[in-house]
């Protein structure tokens, strides 16, 4: 009886040393990872998407708030106007969670075997650089797609139709100035993305808050994380989306803004002040916490195989 008690003692032991001591999932699989993400978020976000961009950058009194911007769209081109502007998105939040999510795995993994040696897993400060430099990162691929969404977003009927599609808008862009124009939003795109600082710090607080003090699976754990602390990224970064939407769908043959305080100043004296910096943010904040949640979800799902 002994020797059974003493048998089971060291199976424990073993187990929890292998869960310590496991390796970390391979580099390639954030990026694996992160294609299931891109999917799952943009099928759920790409309807408020649509309803913010068009609330950034409407003339003014051409809707009175969300819920006409929504009726309004409905009622003038049906569900169909809503994922206006689908295919780049889609296609570019799969390459955009990708590159996002892999380099922050990758990130995480660089800082933990070089600064962290001693360590198990990384500190809050950690976790906000690798953040940071993940958003830095998919700037890269994001300022091109997210123009050509913004540009298709804002086409409301045949008089404000200037492309006919994803590709006949990339490449009437390129056209107009070649791989510059595309990236004319880079600098906005790494401003805004500054602040995954705050996403991916909040994410860290949050998920090990929900590990420590619930038993609620994986799966679980990464949608509500997901969710909550995508909440706080764009309470924080929406001022920075709104500026950056702006100089995206400027005019390409005679532009508005040679700097981004131009377009910041654009903002405040013709949208109202202050609180032109907030419009469309009630989308952007109902959106955020589905499609989010979901991509987060999926994302941590399909880490743990690789576990």
């Amino acid at each position: 009886m002994t020797d059974l008690i003493e048998e089971d003692k060291l199976d424990q032991i073993e187990q929890q040393d292998k869960l310590l001591n496991k390796e970390p999932p391979p580099r390639y699989a954030g990026f694996l990872a992160g294609v299931f993400s891109g999917v799952a978020k943009n099928t759920v976000g790409h309807p408020f998407d649509t309803i913010k961009v068009r609330l950034q950058t409407a003339e003014a009194g051409r809707f009175t708030g969300p819920l006409n911007c929504l009726t309004t769209t409905l009622k003038n081109e049906g569900v169909y106007g809503l994922y206006k502007g689908f295919t780049p998105p889609l296609v570019g939040w799969v390459l955009m969670d990708s590159v996002m999510l892999g380099s922050l795995h990758v990130y995480r993994r660089f800082l933990l075997e070089n600064f962290y040696e001693n360590e198990k897993k990384l500190d809050l400060f950690g976790h906000c650089l690798a953040g940071l430099g993940a958003g830095w990162t998919v700037s890269f691929v994001a300022a091109p797609v997210e123009q050509v969404k913004a540009r298709l977003q804002v086409q409301y009927d045949a008089k404000s139709k200037l492309y006919t599609g994803p590709i006949d808008c990339l490449v009437k862009l390129f056209k107009n100035g070649g791989i510059t124009t595309l990236y004319k939003g880079l600098i906005p795109t790494m401003i805004f993305r500054t602040n995954f600082i705050v996403w991916w710090g909040s994410y860290e607080i949050i998920s090990n808050f929900f590990k420590e003090n619930t038993k609620m699976s994986t799966a679980s754990i990464g949608f509500w994380s997901g969710g909550l602390s995508a909440t706080c990224f764009w309470i924080t970064a929406y001022p920075s989306d709104v500026i950056k939407q702006t100089i995206m769908i400027d005019d390409v043959k005679n532009p508005r803004f040679k700097s981004y305080s131009q377009a910041v100043r654009h903002v405040y004296e013709t949208r109202g002040g202050l609180k032109g910096f907030t419009k469309g943010f009630l989308p952007s904040i109902l959106r955020s916490f589905p499609a989010n949640a979901a991509a987060l979800a999926v994302f941590e799902l399909v880490m743990k195989t690789f576990q």
